[in-house]
């Protein structure tokens, strides 16, 4: 029916209903996500403030008397700062080494044409998707006739060769989004192939470095069974002291769950102070007009 020649308008009200449905269903997906990722880490948490009896007679109960006896013990054993030094080095040491090679392969792949350049490419992202438990053994045995078994340095070398290959690929796409116009302009005003690449390349890379950074780094923090393998008492780190709390008599879970706290402090930090870069490099070329 119309009046006056003019049709009647469709109410709109079930769409809108259908729209609000649809953004609530949204938002409980991520609520419920949320909760899925964050519940693991709050039940660490609350596990490391509980004496081991605690746990046999509550349970899982977030409703108890908190005691810092598991931070006192873990803070207060004689290896604690030997291991912690162990992570800090094998963490910065693998981070630092990897950004550099990665960037400047990232930027030959980029700029230099040769035969082979994309088999090559592909070759090296093929190489990551190779699971870290495969590599133990023939890694030790290699480690071992190389002399390099049980030391830092092997450990560090190790984390270079897994963690390069994602860093190659992700700094090339940074790298192929920037001019080659501007490097031109540099090698006209006399900078050399050197120059051009730390004076003009790398300040327009740096998101792709902060994340390149955040990955490797939280790589080589918590990885746990190459070095499992390739340490000693010497060497260990972290997450491979964690272990030493579970014996043949039990599991002491409030002092794993204190070691697993403080292991991710580290990360969390390093994350933030790494995300804010990301945000700065990429408002930092922002072109007012």
């Amino acid at each position: 029916m119309s009046t006056l020649g003019h049709p009647i308008a469709t109410p709109r009200r079930p769409r809108f209903l259908l729209a609000r449905l649809g953004d609530l269903l949204h938002y409980v997906a991520l609520l419920a996500l949320g909760l899925f990722c964050v519940t693991p880490i709050v039940v660490m948490f609350a596990t490391s403030f509980k004496l081991q009896s605690d746990l046999f007679t509550q349970g899982l109960n977030f409703v108890f008397m908190p005691t810092l006896q598991n931070y006192r013990d873990v803070l207060f054993d004689d290896h604690f700062d030997r291991y912690l030094v162990n992570s800090l080095l094998v963490g910065v040491a693998s981070t630092a080494i990897t950004l550099l090679l990665g960037c400047m392969a990232a930027y030959g792949l980029v700029r230099l044409r040769f035969r082979g350049r994309r088999v090559l490419g592909y070759t090296t992202l093929l190489l990551r998707t190779v699971p870290l438990a495969v590599l133990a053994v023939p890694v030790f045995m290699i480690w071992s006739q190389a002399g390099i078994a049980n030391s830092l340095g092997g450990l560090v070398l190790l984390y270079v060769a897994v963690n390069l290959p994602f860093t190659i690929w992700l700094l090339y796409g940074f790298i192929q989004q920037v001019p080659i116009e501007l490097e031109e302009a540099a090698a006209i005003d006399g900078c050399g192939p050197v120059a051009v690449f730390w004076r003009v390349v790398l300040p327009l890379i740096r998101p792709g470095l902060a994340a390149a950074a955040i990955f490797t780094f939280r790589i080589a923090w918590n990885e746990f069974i190459l070095a499992l393998v390739l340490t000693d008492r010497a060497t260990r780190t972290l997450p491979v002291a964690a272990s030493l709390y579970i014996t043949d008599i039990g599991v002491d879970w409030g002092k794993v769950m204190a070691l697993g706290s403080l292991i991710a402090i580290p990360p969390l930090v390093f994350t933030f102070l790494a995300a804010r870069q990301i945000i700065t490099g990429l408002t930092a070329g922002a072109v007012k007009g």
